[in-house]
């Protein structure tokens, strides 16, 4: 093995001290939700605040890093659920496969869920950066309808009639920088369940479903397929959600 240099050295412990930060930040996150203060993020690692601000020039920059992170880590589930389909032609079982891992990571994280799909932080505002990681669970539900569509297995959508102005703002999301082979009028009922998928989830992780819904897990799987359904994709097989930890009830949730 090298010896390694200085400057790599140096490098090293930057990148462990970032992450050692953000861990923290997430803490907080779980305990105060986005009123992020790097004040107390410092005291909590035993640093002065002027030290932590050699790693993120302010509260903001550190947000950012947080929704880049979460953004990519539901990608990265969602793309992994995708891939272990291994027919590539079951578009349904696809679609319900990215679907659960969306889920189930929200369940898992339920503060990063927050902080991505919940309500914005005041003063906040998402650099370019963020758009990026934040399309790409979006991509995977693209990549489904692509390969339908050049399979010739979806059909029905061609007969859907679009407002002018709705069709002009979807038709540049299927530029090759975005959502390249999905027409446009099939990208409006996928924008639909897309939408479907995470209110349902936010519904859930929000506390929504307290006192209306005894089993969410079966819920959601049914309103999943019937996404699948209105997309064209089929009819996945059956199978569960895993039921989540119970929780307490939610303020301002439904009674």
């Amino acid at each position: 093995m090298g010896r390694m240099t200085a400057p790599s050295l140096r490098a090293r412990v930057r990148a462990e001290m970032i992450e050692e930060i953000k861990s923290a930040a997430r803490r907080h996150l779980a305990a105060d939700g986005a009123n992020l203060s790097l004040r107390a993020v410092a005291r909590e690692l035993g640093m002065v605040s002027s030290a932590l601000y050699r790693y993120f020039a302010s509260r903001d920059d550190l947000l950012t890093a947080l929704i880049i992170d979460a953004y990519n880590v539901l990608g990265e589930a969602a793309e992994r659920a995708d891939a272990t389909v291994t027919d590539r032609t079951d578009l349904a079982g696809r679609w319900l496969a990215v679907c659960h891992a969306v889920r189930g990571w929200a369940l898992a994280n339920p503060h990063e869920y927050a902080l991505i799909y919940g309500s914005p932080v005041p003063g906040y505002r998402a650099p370019q950066d963020t758009v990026g990681p934040a399309s790409r669970p979006t991509l995977v539900l693209g990549a489904i309808l692509r390969d339908g569509v050049a399979a010739g297995r979806l059909s029905g959508w061609e007969h859907d009639v679009l407002p002018r102005g709705v069709a002009a703002d979807l038709r540049r999301l299927t530029g090759p920088d975005a959502l390249p082979g999905v027409p446009v009028k099939l990208l409006a009922r996928g924008m639909a369940a897309w939408i479907q998928l995470f209110g349902t989830v936010s519904f859930e992780l929000f506390g929504r479903f307290i006192n209306v819904l005894d089993d969410p897990a079966a819920f959601f799987d049914l309103q999943m397929r019937r996404t699948a359904a209105q997309l064209g994709l089929g009819t996945p097989p059956s199978r569960r959600s895993p039921r989540p930890p119970r929780r307490g009830r939610t303020p301002g949730a439904s009674s």
